[in-house]
């Protein structure tokens, strides 16, 4: 599997057979500069969603319109995307739930964080939970971005449970965790092979660097990566 941080909490995820776009905020996004959006959108089949936030539920319509994608969503946003952006090849879930795609499935997992939007007309919009997103692949590491949170207990559950080896953490502080408690979330809760942190260096109010939790990993560090935004990691 080929891994590509695109900024703040986006990924894209490559597989022999499916090519995965998470959380796509692109246009607005400081962490997305420089990267080629063409390349970033080149072949995507699915877009996956944690939840309603501008900064995760990003380009999504338009990628979506673009490519073909099948965009997956909790049943709110899902409902939301369809009415308002008129999209039509969704799937939608919610917590505990998962969804089939073929040689991967993904399973909403618990998330601390609010999920909402404001439209133009100055409408809030409640889309349904915020949540992570546990992603089983046939003949790939599984995966567990965790979406915006703070870290929870039942985080071990999601361990016990589904046992994922790579972790999309969030570090950024204000909004999710900061470093350090990330950094406690991944150790205690966890046995990540391989951990890539997310949401930082993008907006200034938030950490621009991975240091905090870097070094808080203390020995776990070695299983950190911190790419470049838009560089890609084979795991």
């Amino acid at each position: 599997m080929n891994i590509t941080w695109l900024g703040h909490s986006a990924f894209r995820l490559e597989t022999a057979r499916s090519t995965i776009l998470i959380d796509p905020f692109f246009t607005g996004n400081p962490g997305f500069q420089g990267n080629d959006r063409k390349d970033a959108v080149k072949g995507v089949t699915h877009i996956l969603l944690t939840h309603g936030h501008g900064d995760h539920v990003g380009d999504t319509a338009a990628i979506a319109k673009e490519t073909g994608a099948t965009v997956l969503a909790n049943a709110d946003l899902a409902g939301w995307l369809g009415h308002h952006h008129g999209l039509d090849r969704i799937e939608q879930g919610n917590t505990g739930g998962t969804v089939s795609f073929g040689d991967f499935s993904a399973t909403f997992v618990n998330a601390l964080h609010s999920s909402a939007s404001i439209t133009s007309d100055g409408v809030s919009h409640s889309l349904g939970s915020a949540n992570g997103l546990m992603l089983h692949f046939e003949d790939e590491p599984d995966l567990l971005h965790m979406g915006d949170t703070d870290i929870f207990s039942d985080m071990a559950l999601i361990n016990e449970l589904h046992r994922p080896e790579i972790g999309l953490v969030p570090i950024g502080d204000r909004f999710t965790m900061g470093g350090a408690v990330a950094a406690l979330a991944c150790r205690r809760f966890f046995s990540f092979a391989k951990v890539i942190p997310c949401h930082y260096g993008s907006f200034p109010i938030i950490d621009q660097t991975a240091d905090t939790f870097l070094e808080a990993m203390e020995e776990d560090a070695a299983n950190v990566v911190v790419p470049k935004s838009g560089e890609t990691v084979e795991v």
